[in-house]
């Protein structure tokens, strides 16, 4: 039995009521890796649970997948873009450094009066991103918040670099999120350790960080035994914390809902909090790592496999370079 929600809960008045996704048609597999770097199927499976990925097209950037994701979720909901009043596109592969990917969205969609920005919050984004919208929302002066999550990481991989380019697929996600009476999101947690950013990073404007150099030439660079060692240590302490602030534990969850960023890394986070794997969403089998798209994609996935139901209880864990970390629970109250 779920214990009544103590009074030191992050209380909303919002709830997700939409969900949408989309992913390029063009698949890279294992095997076709193993014929540009020294790797085979085998390999990539027993250690990140990687099956594939899908690869945008040379004229296909973030905002196209974006787009396409919001598209999608109002073909499939009906829902009126006229009455969104604020996009919030989480993303670290925009496809400028301005104008933002979110007014690219606010655009398609001929959406009047909304406020629009990007977030970059790597793969901790989309959740990051939530919780900015669920307190746009708590302020009153919004109500209806689309929130997407979208990468073009292919065009930041550097395909000779067998360690990151078995890793990294491209795609998006996306919610609507509105004011309700009842609110559905029960507690919020973030991290940040800016300390640790040089564990993973693609340059920008700047050739070094905290007085390091920066290798890549604005490739993905990332040191994975680092990384690796960082989300199994620090992700089940502030999954618990999260939890806490809810008067929950994790025998209360329905679903685990972490960034797909490795499976190998996913099954050693579930087994330090004591979760069943097999009681975890993840979109890493068909889509590699995402970034900011990898949760949409997996809860947009559970809800096609019908595994997602109205009343579960999930828990969204995002965490990635910065080294950032948030943590959202949440009640699903889609039907399908």
């Amino acid at each position: 039995m779920v214990p009544r929600i103590g009074p030191e809960a992050f209380y909303s008045q919002a709830e997700i009521t939409a969900i949408g996704s989309y992913v390029p048609d063009n698949r890279l597999t294992n095997d076709d890796l193993s014929a540009m770097v020294e790797t085979s199927d085998e390999w990539i499976v027993r250690r990140t649970g990687i099956h594939e990925r899908r690869i945008a097209g040379p004229r296909e950037f973030s905002s196209h997948l974006a787009i396409q994701a919001v598209r999608n979720l109002i073909d499939r909901y009906g829902r009126n873009p006229a009455d969104i009043d604020a996009v919030i596109v989480a993303t670290t592969t925009p496809d400028h450094f301005f104008p933002s990917v979110a007014s690219r969205v606010q655009q398609a969609f001929g959406i009047e009066s909304a406020l629009a920005f990007d977030l970059n919050a790597a793969c901790a984004g989309f959740v990051s991103a939530l919780q900015t919208a669920n307190g746009l929302i708590l302020t009153g002066a919004y109500r209806k918040i689309l929130v997407v999550g979208t990468e073009t990481l292919s065009k930041i991989t550097n395909y000779t670099d067998r360690s990151t380019c078995i890793l990294f697929g491209d795609g998006a996600g996306a919610v609507l999120l509105e004011r309700t009476e009842h609110g559905a999101f029960l507690a919020s947690h973030a991290v940040t350790e800016g300390e640790g950013g040089i564990q993973v990073y693609a340059a920008g404007l700047s050739a070094e960080l905290d007085g390091q150099p920066l290798d890549g030439d604005g490739k993905i660079v990332q040191n994975g035994r680092e990384v690796y060692k960082w989300a199994v240590s620090t992700i089940p302490e502030g999954m618990k914390r999260l939890l806490e602030k809810a008067g929950m534990t994790a025998a209360d969850l329905d679903w685990f809902v972490p960034h797909s960023a490795n499976l190998r890394m996913i099954e050693a986070i579930c087994e330090r909090l004591g979760f069943p794997f097999e009681r975890s969403l993840h979109s890493a089998g068909p889509y590699g790592n995402t970034s900011a798209a990898s949760i949409p994609l997996a809860l947009d996935l559970a809800v096609s496999e019908g595994k997602l139901k109205k009343g579960h209880r999930l828990a969204l864990y995002g965490f990635g370079s910065g080294l950032t970390q948030a943590g959202l629970l949440l009640e699903w109250r889609l039907d399908g």
